[in-house]
């Protein structure tokens, strides 16, 4: 007897009582996923604190290794609710010990390359390793997604050695392998989970929901850009006196955040869901997402860390650190942008391949100018984008209605 399936059109999962059902219309974002989202919004103020106290090249590789850390346990995450019902008691509670997880690994963010190295390494550890595990025993041996999960739990365990022996080392010793822990992870899924004697999966059996899939990354946009107006929001109440310039820079660092918020959602986020949902290959779709999204939130994170300067020290010339930290935020962003529009578009946007450029020369610039003039520079560049993208949008949508 042939196994039934989902009830999304084409779907090669026979059902399975911890996999949503589908009814080939837009599966919803839970409230189950949305609760789980809080951590990341501490996760992602414990990244841009971090960062902003540790301005060094160490400082920025350190970080840059916790935030992969922090994107992977969420990407691994967003691809179970995908596949299976957070609304079922299984996966709610699977979810809610991943959060907890989190939580923990969170908090040790800022001593993580210290001497809560073991703490953090422990809770992600135990929170990549655990999920999958958890998923693997509850498939039986014959569903498709059964081979998946058993090797994508392979690469998480070797990711895991080390994790765990980065933890109880020092220094370089441990960003080296904690790098090397990292690249497991993200780069695995570009070939399949392939291993030896398990053999590899392939993009076109991860049958996945595109609307779901684009909203969970917009949803961590949203939550990305809340950090800036966070941050921004913080320091100016901290602020010991709202003069003229604190007030510009609570402008500037508003203007940056409005623009890059609309570059993201005004510009490309609704035609992302049709670029996965009538994808041949939505799987692979997906994945881009996850790859690009990954850059594109770095570049947000670095971004609230050069308006939390702007709005301290408005009137302080930055040093090196400060320069790349207020011109390289907004450059990583549309970079990310750019890439993410290749994929939902196909075509790399001119505009964002000129704001980095504008930024680029701005280099000089920072060795001359003070904070504030930086700020409202950048916000300026990441503005022109916006309002080139506008234009784009609006010819876009008159060839549609043509």
């Amino acid at each position: 007897m042939k196994p039934a399936t989902t009830d999304v059109p084409g779907a090669q999962f026979p059902s399975h009582p911890l996999l949503r059902r589908r009814d080939g219309h837009h599966v919803r974002v839970t409230y189950e996923e949305l609760f789980f989202d809080l951590v990341y919004v501490f996760a992602v103020t414990q990244l841009s604190h971090e960062l902003l106290h540790n301005l060094t090249v160490a400082g920025v590789v350190e970080t840059l290794i916790l935030w992969f850390a922090v994107w992977l346990g969420w990407q691994y995450t967003c691809w179970v609710t995908n596949w299976f019902d957070p609304e079922t008691p299984r996966i709610r509670g699977l979810v809610f010990v991943t959060m907890l997880l989190g939580l923990v690994m969170a908090a040790s963010i800022p001593m993580a390359f210290a001497d809560r190295g073991l703490v953090f390494a422990a809770a992600y550890v135990a929170m990549q390793v655990g999920r999958t595990a958890f998923i693997a025993l509850q498939l039986p041996a014959g569903h498709p997604l059964a081979p998946n999960y058993r090797r994508m739990l392979g690469w998480l365990l070797i990711s895991a050695v080390f994790w765990l022996s980065g933890a109880i080392v020092q220094h370089e010793a441990r960003a080296l392998l904690w790098l090397l822990a990292v690249l497991c992870e993200y780069v695995s899924p570009m070939f399949g989970f392939a291993l030896p004697g398990m053999g590899r999966s392939h993009t076109r059996d991860w049958t996945i929901e595109g609307g779901h899939l684009a909203e969970r990354c917009q949803l961590f946009v949203i939550v990305a850009l809340g950090e800036t107006l966070l941050a921004s929001g913080a320091t100016l109440a901290g602020a010991a006196e709202w003069d003229v310039p604190v007030v510009l820079a609570l402008l500037a660092t508003f203007l940056g955040t409005l623009a890059m918020w609309w570059l993201y959602f005004g510009t490309s986020s609704k035609d992302a869901t049709n670029a996965i949902s009538h994808s041949d290959d939505p799987g692979r779709i997906g994945a881009y997402f996850h790859y690009v999204h990954a850059i594109l939130i770095a570049g947000v994170i670095a971004s609230a860390v050069g308006n939390d300067l702007v709005l301290a020290h408005p009137h302080a010339h930055p040093a090196t650190a400060q320069i790349a930290i207020l011109l390289a935020g907004p450059a990583i962003y549309l970079l990310g942008s750019a890439a993410y529009k290749r994929i939902v578009y196909g075509a790399i946007p001119m505009s964002h391949l000129v704001g980095a450029l504008l930024l680029l020369a701005l280099v000089p610039v920072g060795l001359v100018a003070d904070m504030l003039l930086m700020g409202w520079l950048t916000t300026a560049v990441v503005l022109i984008v916006s309002f080139w993208e506008a234009r784009v949008l609006l010819g876009r949508r008159n060839g549609d209605a043509a």
